[in-house]
């Protein structure tokens, strides 16, 4: 199909200049309007059917940059070449801060003519590209934001598959009358937990390349608060975290950790089952800090391992992930377990 015709506006109050330029244009397959002044141009230009603006810098009563500056208020105004009088180059140059895109000293004979349609050519092809360009950065706003919903859902269901198993483990753990393996059901939910609970902060967070640390961390000390209260009298846990976000690769890591030490404390450290358990974050500069202490029998790392031993393995593999290593404040009375690593 053929492409319309190019609507050219011309705004000049001369009418016998007028009529020259719309004939020349018109020989190039350009429809032209002539409006007289600046009111009739500014009135055509919000009407939002041209495509190049043609502006004379003397309009009688006012000037060229009156239109200018109105035009400045349209949305999406079409590109504008100011003509001027060879005596008025600084005002063209007024014209090209004040928003056209070229400018043309109106001359007798035919540099005029080559010039103009020049400039009018030029002038399309800035604004085909213009849109192009806003065209495209639409698009991938939208394809951005389609990500983020879609990517939001994603991590939305599987926190709620993941809260699923987590509930059907602890079914399970229910069915059996033998400690151990009530115990091995409990840690596994404690173990899903953490990775549903990272999703649930992924489903709400503004920015899935990161996990703010402190909320993550809450969200699952109140989940093993409410599994161990369950079973009568139980260490009381307490949370201090500073305000902390890292990638969301490392805090699949730190979440399975201190739910890991977290376990851990409430199992070992009070023999009585009453007590507490302390779960520090903090941050200078890219460093964190991780700390979960408790006031109880003590470890310091060394001997025998209670229980089976996966919890340890699992500590280590998580440890390796990020780059650092379990240590245990040895000065401290009771159990200090730490882990220091880049935030970033």
């Amino acid at each position: 199909m053929t492409a319309p015709p190019m609507v050219v506006l011309y705004i000049d109050d001369d009418m016998i200049a007028g009529r020259l330029v719309q004939r020349l244009l018109e020989r190039r397959g350009y429809v032209v309007r002539h409006v007289g002044d600046a009111e009739a141009g500014i009135e055509s230009m919000r009407a939002g059917d041209i495509d190049v603006v043609i502006l004379d810098h003397d309009l009688g009563t006012s000037s060229g940059l009156d239109v200018l500056q109105a035009a400045a208020n349209i949305p999406s105004p079409p590109p504008v070449i100011y003509v001027t009088a060879s005596s008025e180059l600084p005002v063209a140059v007024q014209a090209l801060k004040a928003g056209a895109v070229d400018f043309v000293v109106k001359t007798v004979g035919g540099d005029f003519e080559v010039l103009l349609v020049t400039a009018i050519e030029q002038s399309l092809d800035k604004a085909r590209l213009l849109r192009e360009k806003e065209q495209a950065e639409e698009d991938l706003r939208q394809s951005r934001d389609r990500a983020v919903i879609l990517l939001a859902e994603v991590n939305h269901r599987v926190g709620n598959s993941l809260a699923l198993v987590s509930s059907l483990v602890r079914l399970q753990a229910r069915a059996y009358k033998d400690p151990d393996l009530r115990n091995a059901f409990e840690e596994i939910e404690a173990r899903i937990t953490a990775i549903a609970s990272l999703h649930r902060s992924l489903y709400t967070s503004d920015d899935v390349r990161s996990v703010a640390l402190a909320p993550y961390l809450q969200s699952l000390v109140d989940a093993l608060m409410s599994s161990v209260s369950t079973s009568g009298i139980a260490p009381e846990l307490r949370l201090d975290a500073q305000a902390v976000a890292v990638p969301t690769d490392k805090a699949v890591s730190i979440g399975v950790i201190a739910t890991e030490l977290v376990t851990n404390a409430i199992k070992y450290a009070y023999p009585d089952r009453s007590g507490e358990i302390r779960v520090r974050l903090t941050q200078d500069g890219d460093v964190v800090t991780l700390a979960v202490e408790d006031d109880g029998i003590g470890w310091s790392g060394t001997g025998d391992i209670q229980g089976t031993g996966l919890g340890s393995k699992i500590i280590a593999s998580m440890t390796r992930t990020l780059g650092t290593e379990l240590t245990y404040d040895t000065a401290h009375p009771g159990t200090r377990a730490l882990i220091v690593f880049n935030a970033i």
